[in-house]
């Protein structure tokens, strides 16, 4: 199993990389782990005629600004889940004037809205809302026998540790630089999202979703996680970067 970052900036594009957007390539399905502009890229590793899900954690524009492109894609399906309200946020947006509608895409688009807890799909999933300053939903997948979690935009909150629980590999966000906090505009640095990590005892960290004005190079992102001691080998994300599980 693969997961590759194909976009690891938070808020905007710029030299460090495109808008967040993870996906997970396994042995029977795509995951796409929210849909910036990273998402453009997404064709680069789907050969297949595998199914395609995507997961939309919120509506900030930084995490669903690379829908636009859908009608580039040549999925055999393409479904689309997210917390309630996701069926009318993305018939706004995914529609006249501003791109071309999900009933006029070249695959079937189907969107399913989910509540907080656990579901057996063709995989077994689990979702929680994080603590964001926008409802912000966390993501547990349970995939060949390997099981990935994603927390993106969130403070430190106990969803995040419980959907961390034992992980293999936890995706997380860094916007905030070392030391950094706001209450206001909850989000993790390198050293709380190591201690999610520790706590929950993942067994790997990549960490995604750097503030593109916070961190303005990759050295940057670098430098920030090494300031973390208690939790070796933190996979620093940058486009392109590919995982093997």
């Amino acid at each position: 199993m693969q997961v590759i970052f194909l976009g690891t900036n938070g808020w905007y594009d710029s030299p460090t990389g495109s808008t967040i957007c993870t996906l997970i390539n396994s042995d029977k399905y795509h995951i796409i782990l929210d849909a910036g502009n990273g998402l453009y890229k997404a064709d680069r590793y789907i050969k297949d005629d595998l199914p395609v899900y995507l997961f939309l954690s919120h509506f900030h524009l930084d995490h669903i600004e690379g829908l636009h492109v859908l009608s580039k894609f040549r999925f055999k399906s393409l479904t689309v889940f997210g917390q309630k309200g996701t069926r009318a946020a993305l018939n706004t947006i995914i529609n006249e004037p501003f791109t071309v509608p999900l009933d006029r895409l070249p695959y079937p688009v189907e969107i399913r809205e989910l509540s907080p807890g656990p579901y057996k799909l063709p995989f077994a999933l689990d979702c929680r809302f994080l603590v964001h300053a926008s409802p912000c939903m966390g993501y547990r997948f349970d995939l060949d026998g390997k099981i990935i979690t994603y927390c993106p935009d969130t403070g430190v909150c106990e969803n995040a540790v419980l959907l961390a629980a034992d992980a293999d590999l936890l995706i997380a966000e860094c916007a905030h630089l070392p030391g950094e906090e706001n209450p206001a505009w909850p989000h993790l640095n390198p050293q709380s999202a190591a201690d999610i990590a520790r706590r929950a005892k993942a067994k790997r960290l990549a960490l995604t979703h750097f503030d593109a004005g916070r961190y303005t190079s990759l050295e940057m992102r670098r430098e920030a996680v090494a300031t973390v001691r208690d939790f070796p080998g933190i996979i620093v994300g940058e486009d392109e970067l590919v995982v093997q599980l």
